[in-house]
């Protein structure tokens, strides 16, 4: 029997948590990271399966730009969820060092640490911003560069919204300035699928060069630890996982209108493996739940904001108050800007979200859904994360 039937059977698929250590306007990266370690040890009292942190670079309100060293401090602050990475971005990493890094995790922490991985679209932005079209293979959907009308449109699958993809602004002096600063290689997205091999080849400790010659990890050699995908398309991602047979995440909070597409292309190419003997799904959503609809609707009211400044290019803001958010003044081009984030995010009272959560459960075939909020203040947050779990349970 797998690890996914193991799971699986124990009811009402799981649930688990992706953090991005988030800072408030008002608050310090400490605060931000000292909220991280009271979710987790929260969220594990709570039953959710996993812990991870996501891993983002040069923005003003998200502190999770360490993964692997925040992942350490979780799972010492823990005793029994998994930690793990939502997800390393290979583009500024070698496979190298992250087999290091979290085979020395999975040392210390045996059977607890999950590594997830992420193909960057860094090439696929450049490109669109010069308004050469999307690459192929990438796993975002374009930037939008080509003309509003030949975009698809919005669709309704058995209850679950699959938006219009956004139309994104794109810096691209801007953008190829931050990623030279975090280690950025042009081209990297066609390294990702060899990237992922070599790290399983460290992991068994048969790795060897192009010459022949063989390399050790000894800090990943026999680690006990497990391998993601993470994938917002149809592209090199959801082939790399299915044709490798590990369990796949597909981003239904970052990319919705794709999610469809992620999940299809990777049981299409899914090949049973020593761990997974049939395709496993993650698929992942942001939510906001409050003792009622309408709390919950004031709670995720600075959402749309916090989005505006990642999709204008400015990079996330920290997260505003309620009373920032209803102080702006919103123009036409900026509501379209974030229509597709704003209307799939999961807002409302315990028993409103759990019926759309189960809608996203289904209509994908989700083996486990993993559970993003943000709150402007962290007893907020924490209480969301309580009342679902209360409520699924």
């Amino acid at each position: 029997m797998s690890q996914a039937d193991r799971v699986s059977q124990a009811g009402r698929v799981p649930l688990s948590v992706l953090d991005l250590s988030p800072r408030s306007q008002g608050a310090s990266a400490g605060d931000a990271l000292r909220n991280t370690l009271d979710l987790a040890r929260r969220t594990e009292k709570f039953g959710y399966h996993r812990y991870w942190l996501a891993e983002h670079h040069l923005v003003p309100g998200v502190v999770s730009s360490a993964p692997a060293v925040v992942i350490a401090l979780v799972a010492d602050a823990t005793t029994r969820i998994r930690v793990g990475s939502g997800a390393v971005q290979m583009g500024h990493h070698t496979a190298v060092t992250v087999a290091e890094e979290f085979g020395t995790l999975a040392q210390i922490h045996p059977a607890r640490i999950d590594l997830g991985l992420g193909r960057p679209a860094v090439d696929r932005l450049f490109a669109a911003a010069n308004g050469s079209g999307q690459p192929p293979g990438s796993d975002q959907p374009a930037a939008a560069s080509a003309p509003a009308a030949s975009a698809p449109a919005a669709t309704v699958i058995d209850g679950l919204l699959l938006p219009a993809p956004p139309r994104m602004r794109v810096n691209a002096e801007r953008l190829r300035r931050q990623f030279a600063l975090v280690g950025y290689r042009p081209g990297a997205e066609d390294e990702y699928g060899q990237q992922v091999r070599d790290i399983q080849a460290f992991l068994r400790g048969d790795y060897r060069t192009a010459e022949g010659e063989h390399l050790t990890v000894p800090a990943a050699e026999g680690a006990d630890l497990q391998i993601w995908v993470l994938g917002s398309s149809a592209g090199a991602s959801a082939r790399t996982a299915g044709e490798l047979g590990l369990p796949f995440v597909a981003n239904y909070h970052v990319a919705p209108a794709s999610v469809l597409e992620a999940v299809r292309a990777y049981r299409d190419a899914f090949v049973p493996s020593a761990t997974f003997d049939r395709p496993y799904v993650m698929v992942s959503a942001d939510v906001v739940v409050g003792p009622d609809d309408d709390t919950a609707a004031e709670l995720a009211s600075p959402y749309g904001l916090w989005v505006l400044s990642i999709r204008s290019g400015e990079g996330a803001r920290p997260f505003p108050s309620p009373a920032e958010a209803a102080a702006h003044r919103w123009t036409p081009e900026e509501r379209a800007l974030v229509a597709d984030r704003v209307e799939t995010q999961f807002v409302g009272g315990p028993a409103t979200v759990v019926r759309k959560l189960e809608t996203l459960r289904n209509v994908t075939g989700a083996d486990e859904l993993i559970i993003t909020t943000i709150a402007h203040d962290h007893a907020d947050r924490v209480r969301s994360y309580e009342l679902l779990a209360g409520e699924w349970q």
